[in-house]
């Protein structure tokens, strides 16, 4: 399969993506330009609560393809977005306990991807990711997945902690990977779950943190002290897998 890269430039063209509905992550957007077509972008871009990223021409040059750019470029979604709803409805359906990757900033499109397709082998019914300060589901995202973005549903959220909340009400209980928690052995990971990785540099956030029931650790016994983020998520997925197979 052969994924484009999805930029949109020029004023009518962005204009056109946002009232057609199509998913835009971030929206670039000369600074100081307070002109009529693009004060009705920037306006539909908060309709959407698309990120808005103000910026000197300088960097649109750069980032142009065709060099006509006009002021604005938006990068668009290479897939649609689920909803958090979707995917609860299909642990429903195939009649499992839920089970949930959150991202919390990941922001290189290569771990992103090998997450989904982790997320998919694993068995796991969606990906949550945040709306700021993380990638979003780019062509580099798409094609590291090697297909599974076709059939694990991805949903984008404003705030991580108010869906983990609402997941909560739900049933479900939350894991995060950390080096300063609980050997990942020794954890109860059976039921409904959501397994949360943090960003590749800092890890999970403090806040995010505090709304995990349990925090788990990988037991590592090399030179040095982390894992990649989607080696984490990986060998994290599989005791979750281990664990639910051994219940059967």
């Amino acid at each position: 399969m052969r994924y484009e890269e999805l930029t949109i430039e020029g004023r009518n063209a962005v204009l056109e993506a946002f009232r057609s509905g199509k998913t835009i992550d971030k929206l670039f957007v000369l600074d100081g330009c307070q002109d009529g077509p693009v004060r009705t972008i920037v306006r539909e871009a908060k309709k959407y609560d698309t990120i808005i990223n103000y910026v000197a021409k300088e960097r649109l040059d750069q980032m142009s393809e065709t060099g006509k750019h006009q002021g604005v470029i938006a990068y668009a979604a290479a897939y649609e977005y689920a909803e958090v709803e979707d995917m609860l409805k299909l642990a429903e359906e195939k009649g499992e306990p839920p089970f949930l990757f959150l991202l919390d900033g990941i922001e290189d499109p290569h771990n992103l991807g090998a997450i989904i397709r982790t997320a998919n082998l694993a068995g796991a019914h969606g990906v949550i990711i945040p709306k700021r300060r993380a990638v979003g589901l780019t062509a580099t995202v798409a094609k590291t997945s090697a297909g599974a973005l076709n059939y694990t549903p991805v949903a984008k959220v404003t705030n991580l902690t108010a869906t983990m909340e609402d997941l909560k009400k739900r049933g479900l209980w939350f894991v995060c990977a950390d080096m300063g928690g609980d050997v990942m052995y020794k954890m109860n990971l059976t039921g409904p779950i959501g397994l949360v990785i943090g960003n590749e540099g800092e890890g999970v956030s403090k806040l995010v943190k505090e709304h995990c029931d349990m925090v788990a650790s990988i037991p590592m016994k090399g030179d040095i002290d982390s894992l990649n983020a989607s080696v984490a998520a990986g060998v994290l997925a599989y005791e979750i897998v281990r664990q639910r197979l051994a219940k059967q």
